[in-house]
């Protein structure tokens, strides 16, 4: 018999002091497509309204996700940050990854006492903060700013779609599929593509 998956909880939380500290959890959408934006989230739950079902955002259908979303942003105290291709091109993606992370913190109401960080890395900030690798699938608030996150970005990318249809990013996002290769051959790159990514550097500079 398969052992059922362990589901996040708040034991990373209450080990940096949730909930008599504000404890934030901090995680970003984005990274790995060939165009959009970079989105980082971090999330303050309320402890007495806890939604029920948070898991890693990749975990959830969008349906669920959706609608867990709507529920955090009811809530709890959320920071986001949209980090535009220029700044990820200009930053790279790991550091632009720490910078969206770092503002999105910046963005909340007010200074947790703890931020969990999603990942191995942390940027700088002006509380404490512990890196948890795979951090949306073992604490709730990351868990809920996987969620903040990655539905925010689906829906900047679904707008984009409806300007630049031809490369199907309302379904694939902005990632490298193939389809949205192919389009990249026969249409060339668009603003919103990350021309410090491989794929785009080739397209932009084929003799390079």
């Amino acid at each position: 018999m398969l052992k059922k998956a362990a589901l996040p909880d708040l034991t990373f939380e209450t080990e940096a002091g949730f909930p008599a500290l504000p404890v934030a959890g901090v995680d970003e959408a984005g990274r790995g497509p060939l165009a959009g934006p970079l989105v980082a989230a971090a999330v303050i739950l309320d402890p007495a309204r806890l939604p029920d079902g948070l898991n890693d955002s990749k975990k959830l259908t969008e349906k669920r996700r959706e609608a867990l979303f709507e529920e955090i942003t009811a809530t709890a105290h959320i920071g986001t940050c949209i980090l535009p291709v220029e700044d990820i091109d200009r930053l790279n993606i790991h550091h632009a990854t720490l910078e969206a992370m770092k503002r999105a913190v910046e963005a909340l109401p007010h200074l947790p006492a703890h931020a969990l960080i999603d990942g191995k890395f942390v940027p700088q900030l002006a509380c404490a903060a512990t890196p948890l690798i795979g951090g949306d699938g073992r604490a709730l608030s990351i868990a809920a700013a996987s969620i903040i996150a990655k539905v925010t970005r689906d829906r900047i990318m679904a707008e984009l779609d409806l300007t630049f249809p031809d490369y199907g990013w309302a379904a694939n996002k902005g990632y490298g599929t193939a389809a949205h290769k192919s389009a990249l051959a026969r249409f060339g790159a668009t603003p919103h593509h990350r021309r410090s990514f491989a794929p785009i550097r080739k397209i932009l500079s084929p003799h390079s």
